[in-house]
């Protein structure tokens, strides 16, 4: 088959193909023909999982996320190399933004840190507060989205779902009729274990960390500030939280309450209503 004829198909067709499907069906030496080959193989396979296509409104959503948590590891990479040039010198501090305020005292004295370090050290410090204002930015354009956006606020009735992590889940996950029930989509994300099974034998290990790995580290960081406020206050008497706390170490119920609130996020979308606490159904 040419590359103009797999064209023809591809563009006939209309469907997307996770490279990953994709590549076994490729034979030996990787070019052109041989992708293409695979590509029209993979397309005829009844089981084939095909990626929807985002509409505008979605892609534009998804931008101003990517585009938020592009400016917030920058201020991270920022940080963390200030910290390092300062621990050159024996000058340690403590992780956090909130403790660069330390090294920038240090910096007023010229006896701390050679000159030249302490040039390059104050730009790093300067760019901070523009960062800091275009991420507050960002962050009120994701809030005014996520409150004009009914999916989005029915997702953020869900303890431990805000503003950003409703409008990346609005604008990253595809539709829920994509999946059967709530564990698929809980699977697809990524928070399930993986499964290593042979001879009958089911061994279950880590999560899998599959599909959209920017809603599952959103949920399981919106999971880990419950799992905080639960250790501190306490959860509700004879919750299901309560009872895995009781049980499991602090990070497994972390986990554990990423993949029910994955759950709980797929039953939302997929009945068109607001979560409603099991305490307050009672």
């Amino acid at each position: 088959m040419t590359e103009a004829q797999f064209s023809y198909i591809s563009a006939s067709g209309g469907q997307l193909i996770a490279p990953a499907y994709v590549k076994p069906f490729v034979k030996r030496r990787k070019n052109d023909a041989a992708d293409a080959e695979a590509i029209c193989e993979a397309a005829q396979r009844p089981s084939m999982r095909f990626v929807l296509v985002k509409s505008e409104a979605q892609q534009a959503a998804a931008m101003v996320f990517r585009g938020r948590d592009l400016l917030a590891r920058q201020r991270t990479q920022i940080s963390n190399a200030q910290r390092s040039h300062m621990a050159e010198y024996d000058w340690v501090a403590p992780k956090g933004l909130a403790h660069l305020g330390k090294l920038a005292a240090l910096l007023e004295d010229p006896s701390v840190v050679p000159d030249g370090v302490r040039s390059v050290c104050t730009v790093l410090l300067e760019s901070l507060p523009l960062l800091d204002r275009q991420i507050a930015a960002l962050d009120k354009e994701i809030v005014r989205r996520s409150h004009a956006d009914g999916v989005a606020r029915r997702l953020m009735t869900i303890s431990g779902v805000g503003p950003i992590t409703a409008t990346a889940i609005a604008a990253l996950a595809p539709p829920p009729g994509t999946f059967a029930k709530g564990p698929d989509f809980a699977a697809w994300v990524g928070l399930t274990p993986r499964q290593h099974s042979t001879g009958g034998k089911q061994k279950l290990g880590a999560i899998s960390k599959m599909g959209e790995r920017t809603l599952r580290r959103l949920l399981i960081i919106g999971s880990s500030a419950v799992v905080l406020q639960a250790r501190k206050r306490g959860a509700p008497k004879g919750s299901w939280l309560e009872q895995m706390l009781a049980r499991k170490p602090r990070m497994s119920v972390t986990v554990a309450l990423a993949n029910k609130t994955a759950r709980i996020v797929w039953a939302l979308l997929h009945k068109n209503e607001d979560y409603t606490a099991p305490a307050g159904a009672a």
